[in-house]
């Protein structure tokens, strides 16, 4: 609150500046802390307000970041680290995910799938280490699925047609040993919508059109990662790939060579600048997924060649998608 109020943080004024620069209409912010009455994001809607950039409807839910659980989640011998919450947090809260929009969020109707155990996700792929559940099989009891949340959020478009917003934020499928239990549940947290398509969950599947958004933190192809679990949600009939790109993905690939020269995937889809040494280098992993049946007429990333404010805002680059409802 003090960062946001005081105008004087460089991150905030960026990211503000950022948004404003795309507007869209309904965004998902990922790495927002949470907090009960949503004080927090109101304070920064305002900023954008102030920026040229409305936004009166938001969303936010507890998140799994930070939510502790007594238990040792990741097998260091220890209960009360960040990594022993249902999701990586110093505090309850952080690192949530928040949607702001332009068109009216009905609240009342959204589904939150983020207290679902990881076992309960039909075929859930659970780490084991010497043949045996890893950490422990209470800390499998436990787990959810979710690092911070899968919701199901419905917006109110003009002529009344409903948009279901399909978020998330996976974690990163790295920070483990050889157990791979991140890049497990990254891996199932991204096929958690498939699954949720194919109605094998209790709740009814969603009715088109609908949008996955969200950061998957997993590119196709580069960086580490079981990278069959994006590719198969981005093959998905019943989904279109957009494929954003823009100049300033290639213009950085070039400029920071490192790791980037080996990589396969071309650099203009990428969406993240991460370190190159050591560090996995610029990667595609945040992805707008709209429903088959939405016309696209236009996607990027929003990364111009020669602007310090993207770099300031996030090591992530805003993804847009412009959709039409024929209907």
């Amino acid at each position: 609150m003090r960062d946001i109020r005081s105008e004087k943080d460089p991150q905030i004024a960026a990211v503000v500046k950022v948004i404003a620069s795309v507007s869209p209409d309904i965004l998902l912010i990922n790495g927002f802390d949470y907090d009960l009455n949503g004080i927090a994001l109101a304070a920064f809607t305002d900023r954008l307000q102030n920026a040229g950039a409305s936004y009166p409807y938001h969303f936010a839910l507890r998140p799994n970041t930070g939510l502790r659980t007594g238990l040792d989640l990741d097998g260091d011998g220890r209960t009360e680290t960040p990594r022993d919450s249902q999701g990586y947090g110093v505090f309850s809260g952080q690192n949530g995910m928040a949607i702001i929009s332009k068109l009216p969020i009905i609240a009342d109707n959204a589904l939150d799938f983020s207290a679902m155990r990881w076992l309960d996700l039909p075929g859930a792929h659970l780490p084991q280490r010497g043949g045996k559940p890893f950490p422990s099989v209470e800390a499998q009891a436990i787990q959810r699925l979710s690092t911070t949340g899968h919701w199901v959020v419905p917006v109110r478009l003009a002529g009344g047609t409903i948009l279901r917003v399909l978020a998330f934020h996976a974690t990163p499928p790295v920070f483990d040993g050889p157990e791979d239990r991140n890049g497990l549940r990254n891996a199932d947290e991204i096929r958690f919508w498939q699954v949720y398509l194919n109605g094998g969950l209790q709740a009814q599947s969603p009715e088109p059109p609908f949008v996955i958004l969200g950061d998957a933190n997993l590119d196709p192809i580069d960086g580490q990662g079981r990278h069959e679990a994006i590719v198969s949600l981005l093959q998905d009939t019943r989904l279109q790939d957009p494929k954003p790109t823009s100049e300033g993905g290639i213009i950085a690939s070039r400029q920071q060579a490192g790791v980037n020269l080996s990589h396969r995937g071309d650099p203009a889809m990428d969406t993240s600048d991460f370190p190159d040494s050591p560090g996995p280098g610029n990667l595609r992993l945040d992805y707008v997924l709209p429903s088959a049946d939405l016309r696209v007429t236009g996607a990027g990333v929003f990364w111009p060649p020669e602007d310090g404010d993207v770099a300031k805002a996030s090591r992530h680059r805003l993804v847009w998608v412009d959709v039409v409802v024929d209907r």
